[in-house]
């Protein structure tokens, strides 16, 4: 959806098995090793004086290692201790998408980790191909043109309507195809984890240790299935359905999008007295739904119409932190007519920039890439108009998101067989109960992949459960991170207390600043 995953390389011979992947790290010995140096500046910030910054070229091609190469970026904090001390190696990170810049996560999982874990480990964010500072850096449009404020309304009145988003979709395809034909065929999952591998060789380790998000856990499937032995810990955390790649898995996420968006509503209608939006679901939900076909019509500020209302409360479905803050705002519009807290969520939240641009056209390149999709818009059309009636909030947003993969101008491959093996050690999956953007059911054909894995589950709805505040899966991430130590099957950790109501939360007050940190760089994949 707006958010989550993809896979497959063109590499036919390799799709088949594990067999031909140590073919890949046999070539990659060869990989010159990693020179690090000070990072630049971006958009005329100096970076932080704890990251350095390189990058590694790799094939763009791995049928043809001695062709054409790109680059990947990578950042790291250093381990403190020395090499020869208690040194864990390098833990490699991926936030998530696909798209999202890995180097955006580096000192934030650094300064998050206790100390007696990231002072022992080299922590490496990299830019997938495609992405960020890597090279090349995918855009395909303008995005101050592409998505100026307000767009058309996401859920089509007529044909009419629908035929405008049709040809939205049809162009961004084109326009990619147009200006990426040479590299849209090597968008895959498949090679960003040979490229990871490339990133090991690189920097001198045997075996690697990795954390990934949301779309990231996938990328780690498809590593551990490749690279099983080059493996040292892995920890996936809000993991994806590896059996839905990936037009059933945005079907599933429309489900449970609507699923976290009523309980936000109900949350809503708990705290009446606050907001003032009405006292049961229900009568949330309409003022929800009063409120979009309202921003139809008179767009809120001249900015915030119903597809850009829809793009904000998505991130709701992210993370309960915010929900405070998006009733505030919702409450402020309809019982005074005050457009300035939607705006302030919607530039905070919503809005898209050249960043985001980069991340959708990485995000559709891998996603399309990956696996096949139905390319008759009828079946979408069926498909979705079914769903909308089942899950109103995000089915027809979501497809749109994703429609241009019925015009890619690459056709989808099969993706990797993700599967254990015997060299692969166990690892840990953190998962929360009601997770809209990785569904729980998915999480658990995950591990039912990967039987030695150990599944620890939050029972809240967040997306992102370590490093967010939870002690408890911060504990089982540390302790794993730290010696390998696997909990117990069937262990839980309860969910984080509900928000409480704020009243007139700005996007300056001390009260929002809990919800900087992971949620930021997931935010990334809530662009989609």
């Amino acid at each position: 959806m707006k958010r989550v995953v993809g896979v497959v390389a063109g590499l036919v011979v390799l799709v088949a098995g594990v067999g031909s992947a140590d073919g890949a790290a046999v070539a990659n010995r060869g990989a010159p090793a990693v020179v690090w140096g000070a990072c630049p500046k971006v958009a005329g910030k100096t970076a932080s004086a704890a990251l350095e910054c390189a990058s590694v070229r790799v094939p763009l091609d791995y049928r043809e290692p001695m062709g054409q190469s790109i680059e990947i970026a990578l950042n790291r904090v250093k381990a403190k201790v020395s090499r020869d001390a208690n040194h864990l190696g390098t833990l490699l990170l991926n936030p998530g998408g696909p798209g999202s810049s890995g180097r955006d996560l580096t000192e934030l999982v650094a300064t998050s980790l206790p100390a007696d874990v990231s002072e022992r480990y080299d922590i490496v964010g990299f830019d997938p191909r495609g992405v960020g500072g890597s090279e090349p850096s995918v855009h395909c449009v303008d995005p101050a043109t592409y998505y100026q404020a307000p767009r058309p309304d996401q859920v089509p009145h007529g044909q009419a309507e629908e035929r405008v988003l049709l040809g939205r979709a049809a162009e961004y395809a084109q326009r990619c195809g147009h200006f990426w034909s040479w590299l849209l065929p090597h968008l895959t999952t498949e090679n960003s984890a040979r490229d990871m591998d490339v990133i090991r060789a690189a920097l001198g380790e045997e075996k690697i240790s990795y954390l990934g998000y949301s779309y990231g856990t996938y990328l780690g499937a498809v590593y551990a299935t490749l690279f099983p032995h080059r493996v040292k810990r892995l920890v996936m955390d809000s993991a994806v359905d590896p059996t839905g790649v990936w037009y059933e898995s945005n079907l599933k996420q429309d489900r449970a999008f609507e699923r976290r968006h009523r309980q936000f509503l109900a949350w809503t209608a708990k705290h009446h007295d606050v907001y003032k939006l009405g006292a049961t679901p229900k009568q949330t939900s309409f003022a929800y739904y009063a409120m979009r076909d309202r921003l139809r019509a008179r767009p809120a500020g001249g900015v915030v119409g119903p597809s850009e209302l829809d793009d904000t409360f998505t991130v709701a479905g992210y993370s309960d932190k915010i929900w405070p803050q998006f009733a505030q705002a919702w409450s402020s519009y309809v019982r005074q007519g005050d457009v300035t807290g939607l705006n302030e969520i919607y530039n905070r939240h919503g809005k898209n920039d050249a960043a985001d641009e980069n991340g959708y056209a990485i995000y559709l390149g891998v996603q399309c890439r990956d696996a096949r999709w139905p390319r008759q818009w009828d079946r979408w059309r069926t498909d979705m108009a079914a769903m909308h009636r089942k899950a109103p909030f995000l089915t027809w947003p979501n497809a749109w998101f994703n429609a241009p993969c019925a015009f890619w101008p690459v056709k989808g491959g099969t993706p990797v067989p993700v599967k254990a093996s015997p060299k692969l050690p166990p690892f840990l999956i953190l998962q929360s109960r009601y997770d809209a953007a990785t569904p729980y059911e998915g999480a658990l054909n995950m591990a039912e992949r990967f039987p030695r894995a150990r599944m620890v589950l939050d029972g809240g709805g967040n997306h992102g459960v370590s490093l967010t505040g939870s002690q408890c899966m911060d504990g089982h991430l540390a302790a794993y991170l730290r010696d390998g130590k696997l909990p117990g099957r069937g262990a839980k950790c309860a969910a984080l207390p509900e928000p409480r109501p704020a009243a007139h939360m700005t996007s300056g007050s001390p009260q929002t600043h809990e919800i900087l940190g992971i949620l930021d760089v997931l935010e990334r994949l809530s662009a989609g």
